[in-house]
């Protein structure tokens, strides 16, 4: 009875074997695809609550706005009448009016203690867009993430059909590289590009 020799790779190594290192390595890198669509995944979530956050503020601040601006034409509209008013009681009232409008004015400026006055909205709504745009680049590195996992399992699966060694360590860079990013959107999202 004759032996049969065993299949071997380019690299000389019994192909059952080298097929379980490939098979491990698909395993590694579909690991790293799910945390990399999971990381994506989130960036994404994150980058829209963070934009309806910051339209909200500038929708907030727009309407503070207008507030202030009916406010201050009516001041200066009861102005004009206080200046052609003759009677005490009359002008009082209507420089009372006026007062409490002009404090109402400058508390839709700046109101530090609740945080939302004009000045202080611009720089919530400045904030959060600068959040959202840090979640945005964080979720378009995840998705670079994902294609390149993706075709290093593709190749490192064409790897056990061909038995070429070559394919595999290109799913190994392709791996490092998307880990390597991966790493890069997680401690700094807006580097690089």
């Amino acid at each position: 009875m004759a032996s049969v020799a065993p299949d071997v790779t380019e690299d000389n190594q019994p192909t059952s074997k080298v097929n379980k290192r490939i098979a491990l390595l698909i395993g590694i890198l579909a690991l790293l695809l799910a945390f990399s669509e999971i990381g994506g995944k989130n960036a994404e979530q994150d980058a829209l609550a963070k934009n309806i956050e910051a339209s909200n503020l500038w929708a907030f601040f727009q309407a503070k706005t207008i507030r202030g601006t009916t406010l201050r034409t009516a001041a200066d509209a009861m102005e004009v009448e206080l200046a052609g008013a003759t009677d005490p009681a009359v002008r009082e009232r209507l420089q009372k009016r006026i007062d409490g409008w002009k404090a109402t004015i400058a508390r839709y400026e700046s109101e530090p203690e609740t945080n939302e006055g004009r000045k202080e909205l611009i720089v919530r709504a400045k904030a959060a867009e600068a959040k959202r745009d840090i979640s945005s680049a964080r979720d378009d590195k995840y998705d670079i993430v994902s294609g390149l996992l993706q075709i290093a399992i593709v190749v490192s699966s064409a790897a056990i059909i061909t038995g070429v060694a070559l394919l595999a360590w290109t799913g190994v860079g392709l791996g490092a590289l998307g880990l390597a990013l991966m790493i890069i959107a997680e401690v700094a999202p807006t580097a690089l590009f």
